[in-house]
């Protein structure tokens, strides 16, 4: 079926920030985010995990609505949206804001202002976020707010920014701050875009929407009977594949990668599109998008919420909203989410809650038409090319359940889900839907259940199911402990995962845990009132009190930050915006991958082992990465395994084949004291006990990438988002043959490293050089994010076994560590942790410490270093022991933690020459400024209290203090003095949102100043810092360990210093003659007397001031969900001490943002492996960083000024990896927390025995959390009631 010309436009047109554009020809697979990178300058939306769970990508879609002539706004993920989709509307990226030249917009200068960017790659995507709840806010009917504000609330400014994007990475509490100066008029006349916008739709709307679907293979049916032409075209065996979109969100999911022949766009059929409601409830069209069916939902509810239907619409509604970040919402179809659901298995919330409500379908099948239930759709033959679901029915509740009007009886439902994280594209782990009709029983005092319907989904099975097991029992009869209990058995043979889901048992407990929360209110109403339960009855089953449950998590509800200031080194210690925020935040700064491709570029992909041998099998190049990335994937790879020795894949394997690398000599740390003394003094001993750790990803935002371009001469340079661009020139050289004069590494930004851009990053520069140096052509890889998370390799897992012994009191005064680390399949860094360990196993006084530290060779990924390497895993080895210690005495652990706590003198034994001097040793002052700022004994007694009162909810609380040991290392630098005044920098670290271009220049700015010439103002302005060249800059090491940003500080203040040196006698001499001398006088009078005004130094610091100590503390309270251990972080407190900080602001965000990266390793991120050692986490949908609703909800952290410190670069400490040490204080406080619960289920049992000695696994996942605090609590608890 063609459509026919009249109604057809020749050409895709479409306007990107005001710019109209018109498309001749293009793939219909086609994204807009390829577009916008590859066909026009705005490089602002970025690809990252291409799954639309990062919201890197995302922009603002605006659309014409002629029937109800406005103008729709909303957000969409452009990595996942089809270019042709888009004919007609109009995109608004970040650069449509506002820029440089033309100035910034003021959602620009807030993310700027309040230090919101740290390495910028994802902040493009969430101005747009943040940018769309202002517009829509504007469009709401609310009262007018005071003169400079927006109608924007910050619950809408939060939840604009609720996608997969990692805290740890971000500034982000400044942005939940009230949004000023961002009123309507603000936007729509200054910045011009929706004027033109609506103008350019209009338009478009008027003159067509439909494309030449002969030209790309774009059909755009509007009507049923068009759709079913162009169904009837598609005929098994013909070989014709045919692709049916609204939004494209499933390839999200399921990155198809084949080719379709036709895509059929639905969005444009009515029936397909309407949303009706009536007496029987209400229709919603299959291409309706779920924020749209939000919205619908929503608005039955404009009566106030005080009938039971609409009580149910709203609770569909919250549970929608669940489901996906909202520019996924905005763009998914409700048909299609379904579909997925029938035809693919997805897991899906919505089939489970639409279910749960007795929903019904329409699909047509060629000419046949048919109307089934939900339960009948899922459990046919998935869905044929051929068939289209065409509307989903959400019926009156009254005719489903059976009720007659008139009758006494109310209705009670409830949405269940327990997933990684509250929001977003997290899989279930179940979800469940539960539905009742309770009266009151007229023959006893008791509750009557007249009729149920259960629901529960994404448990390891195909679709959703129904308990009608439990359905039936449970009808009829009077509810009580007892019958709730047969209903629990019953419900736990029905929902049983498949073989090979994970935490199979977990997911069978979360049944029980969503049945038993479902009716538990109503036995505890029958328990507690007098006359049989119904005085609090009708309160207890209204709408109203029902809609208090399940609330979407709240935001972080507050936040201090305490600096003080210190001005004596001005500009240096002023908390000064972030060097380039802005134009980060404006889409203006250039990654390598922003770089436009050179004339004849070729792209180039991976191809990876699949067996667990080797990693990097083969390097590809085509036209395009897509076409790469394909052809890497259709690569055939032949494994010749025979002659091979099985794989290791345990540590324990490697010991028993002695499958060991070798520690230098140079880096094996020393022990401490004698263990054997130390042992034979203690009262108590543990021996043997056991603890493991996991691996941990690094989820930067850009992947790895490089491109290499051919020079003249055979020489080479390559743009590398690298942290050591040195060691990749080196490596480039050797593999190329060519002398390393000519090769040029250039590194201007990274977009997140956290480590994982250091070695790992040189193999990929590499092998673009190689290819482009064969083939005489450029070449470039942008590494998708499934290559990446495969082939990363991460934090190193480890095996640790310990002995301590310790005295009644709790001092210990002998450990003894054994300790298995997985390094993988190739050496890496892995030989420095056992030093890096070991730096922070001493935080605390051991008495005497030894070890046995194995490098274990296996054949999992090589693991590399990440943030605080070996050090995170040793801070949890550290307060695991501590734990243990207390359990075993029963006794506090808080008073265990300050009877080890270092002395001065004990400092220096543990830590010898790095120690420094006694008023530097501020740990005991943190210790107790921190209890009384955080409350933490006032805190401890409530939360006794709190736990005393509730028994499915218990709370814990900790503190834990840090000793961190950092070294400098050598580090170049060089400035440069131009003709006008202006200061060119070079450095050889790297900025990697870590700040440090921003102390560099303060450094620069407060160095020059010293020659005090006038009218130097503000001198920051005159200051630059450009891009590392390898070749202008030589021996710039590895930007790595914290202390890069202060080494190279210091590095710059020596040339600084030189070109002082150099004018002061010019400035001297000009003095005499004029008086005042201006900045740019003395600058053009140097120039003239042939004065050197570039200078270059190699900062090398002395032993004495090579090493240095960190001291922190941190408290912080988490409350467990006993029911489906999940753990909610209510309050951190952290005290830091930065020295005298180079930038306060700066600062803050690195310790923020290293805390909550550490609540990842210890809390969230499982980055795992199968039985055959290969990587199965491979994308957001599975692998869960911290996000703006898991980080604490009162987040106080304060930067104490401790004084001078000599030896430092003026005084200041290092705070980008420490602090992530700090967040075992939530782990600790998660194992208080599950104590309590142990207690109360071990009552429960009736057992008297003692179980408080556990170990907590690392990461504490809410199937680990649950298991501890027992998977069959609630059996147990109905039992106790019942003997």
């Amino acid at each position: 079926m063609e459509q026919s010309e009249s109604t057809v436009n020749n050409s895709l047109v479409f306007a990107v920030n005001g710019k109209r554009f018109e498309v001749s020809t293009i793939h219909p697979s086609t994204t807009l985010l390829e577009f916008l990178r590859s066909h026009t300058p705005f490089k602002g939306a970025k690809l990252s995990c291409g799954e639309g769970g990062c919201g890197a990508c995302v922009v603002l879609l605006s659309k014409y609505n002629p029937v109800l002539d406005q103008v729709d706004d909303f957000t969409v993920s452009s990595c996942l949206t089809l270019l042709c989709s888009i004919n007609g509307c109009s995109i608004t990226t970040t650069e449509g804001l506002g820029n440089t030249k033309d100035g910034f917009h003021p959602i620009h200068e807030r993310f700027s202002g309040f230090h919101a960017s740290q390495c910028g790659f994802c902040t493009p995507g969430m101005c747009m976020s943040l940018f769309s709840a202002l517009v829509n806010a504007e469009k709401i009917l609310r009262p007018e707010p005071p003169l400079g504000f927006s109608k924007l609330k910050v619950s809408e400014a939060g939840k604009g920014l609720l996608q997969e994007i990692s805290a740890a990475v971000l500034g982000i509490a400044p942005l939940l701050m009230p949004v000023k100066v961002l009123q309507q008029m603000l936007i729509w006349r200054i910045w011009g875009l929706i004027p033109f916008g609506e103008r350019f739709l209009k338009n478009e709307t008027r003159s067509t929407l439909l494309l030449d679907s002969s030209r790309y293979s774009w059909y755009n049916p509007v009507t049923i009977e068009q759709l079913r032409s162009l169904l009837g075209f598609v005929e098994d065996g013909n070989g014709t594949r045919v692709k049916v979109v609204v939004g494209n969100t499933g390839m999200g999911y399921y990155k198809e990668v084949e080719n379709y022949d036709k895509y059929i766009d639905l969005r444009y059929i009515p029936e397909l599109s309407v949303i009706r409601r009536d007496n029987t409830g209400i229709s919603i069209g299959a291409a309706v998008t779920i924020s749209k069916a939000i919205e619908a939902l929503k608005e039955c509810n404009q009566s106030g919420f005080h009938t039971e239907e609409d009580m149910v619409y709203k609770k569909i509604a919250d549970h929608m909203e669940k489901v996906a970040s909202g520019f996924i919402q905005n763009s998914a179809s409700l048909g299609g989410n379904l579909v997925m659901a029938q035809r693919n298995h997805f897991p899906s919330d919505i089939a489970t809650v639409l279910l749960a409500v007795g929903s019904t379908v329409n699909i047509i099948t060629g000419l046949k038409s048919e109307e089934l239930t939900l339960e009948e759709f899922l459990r046919r033959p998935e869905l044929d090319s051929k068939s289209i679901l065409i509307s989903i029915k959400i019926p009156d509740w009254d005719r489903i359940m059976g009720i007659s009007s008139g009758t006494k009886m109310n209705l009670l439902f409830e949405t269940y889900r327990a997933a990684p994280r509250p929001l977003g594209n997290a899989l279930p782990y179940l979800n469940a839907a539960l539905m009742a009709k309770v009266s009151r029983c007229t023959t006893s005092n008791g509750i009557i259940v007249s009729n149920c319907r259960f629901a529960f989904g994404a448990y390891g099975t195909k679709h959703p199911m129904r308990a009608t097991k439990v359905e039936e029992f449970l009808t009829g009869k009077v509810l009580s402990v007892g019958v709730l209990c047969e209903a629990v058995k019953l419900l736990k043979g029905i929902v049983v995962p498949d073989d090979g889901t994970s935490s199979p048992a977990y997911r069978s407990s979360l049944a029980v845990s969503f049945l038993f929360e479902f009716f538990s209110h109503l036995l505890e109403a029958n328990a507690e009132s007098p006359d049989g339960c119904m005085n609090g009855y009708s309160t207890l089953l209204s709408p109203a009190k029902q809609l208090d449950h399940g609330k979407i998590p709240t935001l972080p509800s507050s936040a201090k930050q305490g600096v003080e200031l210190n001005r004596q080194y001005h500009p240096v210690g002023d908390p000064i915006e972030k060097s380039g925020a802005a134009i980060q935040a404006s889409g203006e700064a250039v990654y390598v991958d922003d770089i436009p491709s050179p004339t004849n570029c070729l792209h180039g992909a991976f191809i990876y082992s699949t067996k667990p041998f080797a990693q990097y099998i083969a390097f590809v190049v085509a036209d395009t990465q897509k076409h790469a990335d394909m052809a890497a994937n259709l690569a055939v790879v032949d494994y010749d395994m025979e002659n091979l020795e099985p794989p290791i894949l345990s540590v324990e394997e490697a010991v028993r084949k002695s499958s060991f690398f070798e520690v230098p000599s140079i880096l094996k740390p020393k022990q401490v004291g004698d263990f054997s003394k130390g042992m034979a003094e203690a009262d108590h001993k543990i021996l043997s006990a056991e603890i493991k750790l996991g691996s941990q990803y690094y989820f930067y935002m850009e992947t790895q990438t490089a491109l290499a371009v051919p020079d003249e001469d055979n020489c080479i340079v390559v743009y590398s988002a690298i942290q050591c661009p040195e060691y990749a020139h080196g490596a480039i050289a050797r593999c190329l043959g060519i002398p390393e004069h000519n090769v040029r590494v250039i590194t201007r930004r990274v977009g997140g490293g956290f480590g994982g851009k250091a070695i790992r990053a040189m193999p990929v520069a590499t092998a673009c050089a190689l290819a482009a140096y064969k083939l005489h052509r450029p070449v470039r890889i942008y590494m998708n994010h499934k290559t990446d998370m495969i082939i990363a390799g991460g934090r190193h897992p480890m095996k640790v076994t310990y002995s301590v012994g310790f005295k009644s009191d709790g001092k210990i005064t002998a450990l003894h560590l054994d300790i298995l680390i997985n390094a993988g399949i190739a050496v890496d860094v892995s030989p420095v942790m056992p030093q890096h360990m070991l730096g922070a196993l001493k935080n605390y006084d051991w008495g005497a410490l030894s070890f046995d530290i194995k490098l274990c060779k296996t054949n999992h990924s090589s693991k590399s270093a990440m943030r605080a390497p070996g050090e995170a895993q040793a801070i949890f080895i550290s307060e695991a022991v501590i734990e243990h210690i207390a359990s075993t005495l029963s006794v506090d652990v808080d008073s265990v933690r300050i009877k080890n706590l270092h002395t001065f003198n004990s400092l220096i034994f543990f830590f010898e020459g790095s120690a420094g001097e006694p008023f530097e040793y501020t740990l005991p002052s943190i210790w107790d400024k921190l209890a009384t700022s955080s409350s933490f004994k006032e805190r401890t007694e409530k939360i006794k209290q709190f736990n005393m009162c509730n028994k499915w909810r218990k709370r814990g609380i900790s503190r834990v203090p840090i000793v961190h040991e950092v070294s400098l290392r050598p580090t170049p630098g060089k400035v440069s003095i131009l003709s006008d005044g202006s200061v060119a920098v070079e450095v050889g670290g790297i900025e990697l949102g870590q700040g440090l271009w921003t102390k560099v220049k303060q450094m620069a700015a407060f160095a020059l100043s010293s020659i005090q010439c006038d009218g130097m103002g503000d001198f920051l302005e005159k200051v630059r810092v450009i891009q590392s060249d390898t070749l202008s800059l030589i021996q710039g090491g590895l930007t790595a360990g914290s202390t890069t940003s202060e080494s190279t500080c210091e590095a710059i203040r020596l040339c600084c210093n030189m070109l002082v040196e150099r004018l002061i006698p010019i400035k001297e001499k000009l003095q005499e003659q004029m008086g005042s001398v201006k900045w740019s006088t003395l600058i053009l009078q140097a120039q003239s007397q042939a004065v050197n005004l570039s200078a270059s130094s190699y900062y090398v610091p002395d032993f004495s001031s090579m090493r240095y100590l960190n001291y922190g503390a941190a408290v912080s309270e988490v409350e467990v969900n006993l029911l489906t251990g999940e753990t909610t972080i209510l309050q951190s407190d952290i005290i830091y001490d930065c020295g005298q900080s180079l930038n306060p602001a700066v600062d803050l965000g690195q310790i923020e943002g290293a805390f909550v990266q550490g609540i990842g390793f210890f809390m969230l991120e499982e980055y795992t492996t199968n039985a055959d050692g290969l990587v199965v986490t491979k994308g957001t949908w599975t692998y869960k960083i911290p996000t703006v609703d898991t980080i604490p909800k009162q987040f106080n952290v304060e930067i104490m000024n401790s004084g001078q410190h000599k030896k430092r670069v003026l005084s200041s400490k290092a705070s980008g990896e420490p602090p992530l040490l700090l967040a075992v204080s939530v782990h600790c406080a998660t194992r208080a927390a599950i104590r309590e619960a142990r207690q109360q289920l071990l009552r429960w049992t009736g057992l008297n025995k003692s179980d408080s000695t556990f170990q907590l696994e690392v990461p504490a996942t809410m199937p680990v959390v649950k298991k501890l605090c027992g998977l069959d609590n609630v059996e147990n608890y109905l039992q106790s009631l019942l003997s």
